[in-house]
């Protein structure tokens, strides 16, 4: 028997083997999508970069949202993020970066420039009431001194009043988050992201952030990583019967997409930040290539706790889960019309 023939004819009994499991997984049919199967050829050595993002290059259209700092286990989940990185091309923002203002006890676990490379977009972190305080102690000069001893990029800012308030050890935000933002904007020069942690930003604060030269605006939309709930399920059982309803308000990533998009038509020249940061419940590739191609406006996707898992433990399983991300993006551009 030739040898092309024993292969067919495993690979024909696994057909039947498993005919009924394909059956069930095609009802659940995407349908975002029309699939043209007749106008390309399969992906060769395809690539899907260059992608202009704070001033240097994307190779894929991915972002590696913030997620952790300050713990051994930490630094090897950065380290594997930042290799990852490096070697894909993807942009990075660090985890909070509060424990490491003043003092340099965890700094190694933040430390991630040597490892990450020169080319990749790499960005400090801090919570909208650490800067709010930094700002009314007259210290806004640790910002600085911040990016600048990480050698990052720019700074993001998480914004997360809920849950803050929602969280029993939670900061006190006593100003409107957007005039702490102008503020920092109006007294250095540090590039600037601007995020939420679960919740997403609704039509009017979007607006706001539209409005500013910001690098861009991260969603942190619901459906990923919701930290209000989490500090919930932190809580005691009477403050969890009375709050939980807060953690569970906000806005999805595809309505987030659709609503920057209107406002990108209603602002005309006012609109000074064009980039996007969509994330929030991005589950694959294909949540990601489709929001992205919803987006009027220049986009990425970010993901988090998708590469937390595979972070934690070697770099080869995180290598093998982004390889497999960045193929799927390739034949996904290839063959699937997202139907607009």
């Amino acid at each position: 028997m030739h040898p092309s023939e024993s292969s067919t004819a495993s690979r024909k009994r696994d057909h039947i083997e498993l005919a009924f499991e394909a059956q069930l997984a095609a009802a659940q049919t995407d349908s975002r999508f029309w699939y043209e199967p007749l106008l390309a050829g399969m992906p060769q050595d395809d690539v899907w970069g260059p992608i202009p993002f704070a001033g240097k290059e994307l190779r894929l259209p991915l972002w590696v949202s913030s997620m952790t700092g300050g713990t051994a286990q930490a630094r090897t989940i950065n380290y594997n993020l930042a290799r990852a990185c490096r070697e894909f091309g993807m942009g990075m923002g660090l985890g909070s970066c509060r424990s490491i203002l003043w003092g340099k006890e965890r700094f190694a676990d933040f430390d991630l420039r040597d490892i990450a490379g020169p080319e990749v977009p790499l960005f400090a972190n801090l919570g909208i009431a650490q800067v709010e305080q930094l700002l009314a102690d007259k210290a806004a000069d640790r910002i600085e001194a911040l990016v600048a001893e990480l050698r990052a990029d720019g700074l993001i800012i998480h914004v997360n009043p809920l849950q803050e308030w929602l969280q029993p050890e939670g900061d006190q935000i006593r100003r409107p988050p957007i005039e702490t933002i102008q503020e920092v904007m109006a007294l250095m020069a540090v590039p600037l992201i601007v995020k939420e942690v679960g919740q997403g930003f609704g039509p009017k604060s979007m607006e706001a952030l539209l409005r500013l030269p910001l690098v861009a605006v991260d969603f942190g939309a619901s459906g990923g990583t919701n930290f209000a709930l989490l500090e919930m399920l932190r809580a005691d059982e009477g403050a969890r019967a009375a709050w939980l309803p807060l953690a569970r308000v906000g806005h999805t990533a595809e309505q987030m997409v659709h609503m920057a998009n209107a406002l990108s038509e209603q602002l005309g020249d006012a609109q000074r930040c064009t980039q996007l940061i969509i994330s929030g419940g991005i589950q694959s590739f294909l949540d990601g290539y489709y929001l992205m191609s919803l987006s009027k406006l220049p986009a990425i996707y970010g993901q988090a706790s998708a590469f937390l898992r595979y972070a934690r433990a070697d770099y080869e399983s995180l290598q093998r889960y982004v390889a497999r991300q960045a193929a799927g993006l390739i034949v996904a551009r290839r063959y699937l019309r997202p139907r607009l």
